[in-house]
């Protein structure tokens, strides 16, 4: 079959967009198309060309024997500005105010468009950083890790609070909430990780960190390294918080329920260098 360009671009893209992180050797293109490997960077140079200038991400060209392209997904300041200013927009709506002064999430967590948009936002900021899994707690943090894990290429573990007889051996370690400072315990099967991976933590939401402290122990517990957090939405910080160097998109500054009001700010993601 010979495949003209106008479909080895089609193809080519989709294939690297569903393949991020991932080495790709030029021969493989080539025997695909059973093209020269001349017109296959021909084509890949206007594919990456399109991708810098729509913001959809980078190219990275590994020269070598085992060289080949490298597609790493990365958003504009400007669209991941969007973004954050659009979840802004949704968690400031009244009747997301729950009692207790919590806030309904579950249907921006259950959008997949939107949680696709969060994902990438947070792997723009860890394009760089080696992460080899992510990990949540069970269970509103799963759709986000999800996301995130998408666009990184990597696994995703779930921290549990209690042991399931279909996960086997398990670790657990005992940890302070932060909010309300009572002894809980987190559960992970043994083999969710290896010793030595990059583990990038994320939640839905964050009061005081107890809950990212207590994942941060079991990265430890597992032999392994924290390599950043990454929270949707953070509390605002009347005390000293339990974790630092982690990134937020939106952050609850103040709760009204007898006028049922949500002030509702811009979190750190780009004071803290996320771009």
């Amino acid at each position: 079959m010979k495949w003209k360009r106008s479909e080895r671009l089609v193809d080519m893209t989709q294939h690297l967009l569903d393949s991020p992180h991932e080495l790709i050797p030029l021969t493989f293109f080539s025997e695909r198309f059973q093209s020269a490997k001349s017109s296959i960077s021909e084509d890949l140079t206007i594919i990456k060309e399109t991708f810098e200038k729509k913001g959809t991400g980078k190219l990275v060209t590994v020269t070598g024997a085992a060289g080949g392209v490298k597609y790493i997904p990365q958003m504009a300041d400007a669209d991941i500005q969007h973004v954050i200013t659009d979840l802004m927009s949704e968690l400031s709506h009244s009747d997301r105010l729950l009692p207790g002064g919590y806030l309904f999430m579950a249907d921006l967590l259950g959008n997949p468009r939107l949680m696709n948009q969060i994902g990438k936002v947070f792997a723009s900021a860890f394009a760089d950083k080696d992460i080899d899994v992510i990990m949540t707690v069970a269970t509103k943090g799963i759709p986000i890790a999800n996301a995130i894990a998408r666009h990184l290429n990597v696994p995703v573990v779930i921290v549990r609070r209690d042991s399931k007889v279909t996960e086997g051996s398990t670790v657990s370690i005992n940890y302070v909430s932060g909010s309300t400072r009572r002894i809980q315990t987190m559960v992970l099967s043994k083999r969710s990780m290896s010793s030595g991976q990059n583990v990038l933590l994320t939640d839905d939401f964050m009061k005081a960190g107890g809950t990212m402290l207590g994942m941060k122990s079991l990265v430890e517990e597992f032999d392994c390294k924290l390599a950043g957090i990454a929270v949707l939405v953070e509390a605002e910080h009347h005390e000293d918080i339990l974790v630092d160097q982690y990134l937020s998109l939106a952050k609850l500054c103040e709760v009204n329920e007898k006028d049922r009001t949500i002030q509702i700010s811009e979190g750190n993601y780009f004071a803290e260098g996320g771009k």
